[in-house]
């Protein structure tokens, strides 16, 4: 069962800073790919192990999209090198972008994928694959489905490729306390080690976990958290950070991510 979100159109009493320098402009969109890519060699940061030397993104893209038009269930067996190298630049990337992104139409908006790699690459060939146009997820990429490492490898390779293009934010299932339970640690364990897992949680921990767009869309994971008063305080999170319930209150709650809902803000009443 796919589940569908709604963005929220923001309160009148809630007014979000002027378009900050990580936005889209309006119709624009990442020069799109040549007939013949060329292969760019990146290096791998210092706190990547000795051993990943080089990474191919565009290798790695290509690998994950040779699948099109298989049989759904056929993986892609990615070096363990070549995921350490996308969780730990995309980590790089969302950390120096904002926890509460400002961005502009047009951008797609999509909700839960679960593991459901073939349900995003047949996403892609409806909207446009990365940078034929702008996208924005809300969360919800690993457990249920079976090829999680896909469904975030594929995503975290086009935020690189497309960092001003290209978002995804923070949904509850991309916390070391859910994934642990409902598939990401086992597929993990079963496909590579534990210790992949724990770079990917690192990763997670670092995601936006929310987005205005036009400075009138609201948008996020879970629904509006009620202690949830002004945009200022999804601002002040602080990153790296882990999802906590209220509950637990000598910790650090991030407000919107819980389970997955949709929230319509109450329509101000007609002028006749």
């Amino acid at each position: 069962t796919r589940e569908v979100h709604r963005t929220i159109g923001l309160p009148d009493c809630v007014k979000p800073r002027p378009a900050a320098a990580h936005t889209i402009p309006s119709g624009a969109s990442a020069p799109p790919p040549s007939s013949a890519p060329s292969r760019q060699l990146l290096a791998a940061p210092e706190t990547i192990m000795a051993d990943q030397h080089d990474v191919d993104l565009d290798s790695i893209i290509d690998r994950l999209l040779e699948v099109r038009g298989s049989r759904p269930g056929k993986q892609v067996q990615l070096l363990e090198a070549e995921i350490r190298y996308l969780c730990t630049k995309a980590r790089e990337i969302f950390i120096s972008q904002p926890i509460l992104l400002e961005l502009e139409a047009p951008i797609k908006i999509c909700g839960d994928i679960h593991g459901q790699y073939y349900d995003l690459l047949r996403l892609f060939e409806y909207g446009g694959f990365p940078p034929e146009a702008n996208y924005l997820f809300l969360g919800d990429y690993v457990d249920r489905g079976k090829q999680s490492l896909e469904t975030i490898c594929l995503l975290l390779a086009y935020k690189i490729k497309y960092p001003e293009n290209f978002f995804i934010l923070r949904g509850n299932h991309e916390c070391a306390s859910i994934n642990r339970i409902y598939g990401f640690y086992d597929e993990c364990k079963r496909r590579y080690n534990i210790k992949l897992w724990k770079t990917f949680t690192d990763c997670f921990n670092c995601l936006p976990i929310a987005a205005i767009i036009d400075e009138k869309i609201f948008t996020m994971h879970g629904g509006l958290s009620p202690d949830l008063n002004s945009m200022e305080q999804i601002r002040r999170v602080m990153r790296p950070t882990d999802i906590l319930k209220p509950a637990e209150k000598k910790q650090k709650y991030v407000p919107g991510l819980g389970g997955s809902r949709s929230i319509t803000a109450p329509r101000k009443p007609s002028k006749t």
